[in-house]
């Protein structure tokens, strides 16, 4: 699909009222490299608007971001948050498929709500959190098949810890990333976790998603050693830490969760950071949670 031939895409407004995050590591970086971030988190920001809150036709909006990407990738997208894009996909060696990938899992958001197996759920992280890792190795001129695929572990494994703080909301919503044949096992139904009621094998259920996300993390962490003692290896051994410090929040709420979203907290977060910047100095090991 041509820009042209796309239908129209929202501008920043999008009929929804915006989350107002902003890139919250983007003092780390330089001007350059900052300005870069910025257009990629204006990307995913958007993209991510349009699958979950825009009013209109969703899966046209993402057809016309598509057709966006890859007239940004010729030097001719229209849309500014495509056009602040075009310095990178033109010429500036960064490929658009994770940019592509990333819109069609808000496609499969429109069509998929729940999952089989781990397998079929590896395969939407595939799409929805891998490409995050493979856009920041390129801004940073990092990636290789080998930090491809561990940043695509650690994304997983974040993703995976995100899901399980929002099990009941998403429940709530219609929505359940608890593959289908794990709710089998542990017998546990969709409604229970909508209704906030848990059930015998709730706890085993929630054992087997958190060692889902943390064997995740826990394999994506060799990637903070082989980026050296750089910015890049304290960003990522942050926001692995931060996944990690997720899952002790879920397993410590256990069936409250249901009830109330659990979050790392001050603690959490301040062991986190101290993860990340030990990273600056020494070889670090893996937060104890994630370690085997």
């Amino acid at each position: 699909m041509t820009a042209s031939a796309a239908p129209p895409l929202p501008g920043d407004g999008l009929g929804v009222a915006r989350r107002r995050e902003n890139f919250p590591l983007a003092w780390l970086c330089g001007p350059r490299l900052r300005s870069r971030r910025l257009a990629v988190y204006g990307f995913c920001r958007l993209v991510d608007d349009l699958g979950d809150e825009y009013a209109g036709d969703r899966v046209a909006a993402l057809d016309a971001a598509e057709a966006q990407v890859r007239a940004a990738a010729r030097g001719a997208a229209t849309h500014p948050v495509f056009t602040a894009l075009q310095p990178l996909l033109a010429g500036g060696g960064m490929p658009p498929d994770p940019f592509l990938h990333m819109i069609e899992a808000n496609r499969v958001d429109q069509r998929v709500s729940a999952y089989e197996s781990w397998d079929t759920l590896d395969a939407y992280c595939a799409l929805s959190a891998a490409p995050v890792g493979e856009m920041v190795l390129h801004l940073e001129g990092a990636a290789t098949p080998e930090r491809l695929r561990l940043s695509a572990s650690a994304c997983a494994g974040l993703q995976l810890a995100n899901h399980w703080q929002d099990l009941a909301e998403d429940a709530r919503r219609r929505r359940c990333y608890v593959p289908r044949d794990v709710l089998e096992r542990h017998g546990v139904g969709v409604a229970q976790l909508a209704a906030g009621v848990a059930a015998p094998g709730f706890p085993g259920m929630l054992a087997e998603c958190l060692a889902a996300a943390r064997d995740r993390l826990a394999a994506g962490w060799p990637l903070v050693a082989g980026l050296g003692r750089r910015r890049l290896a304290v960003e990522v051994a942050g926001f692995v830490a931060h996944g990690a410090a997720a899952c002790d929040a879920v397993d410590a709420a256990g069936p409250g969760l249901l009830r109330r979203r659990p979050a790392a907290g001050t603690a959490g977060r301040a062991r986190a950071a101290l993860t990340a910047l030990r990273a600056l100095v020494d070889p670090v090991p893996p937060p104890r949670s994630l370690r085997r």
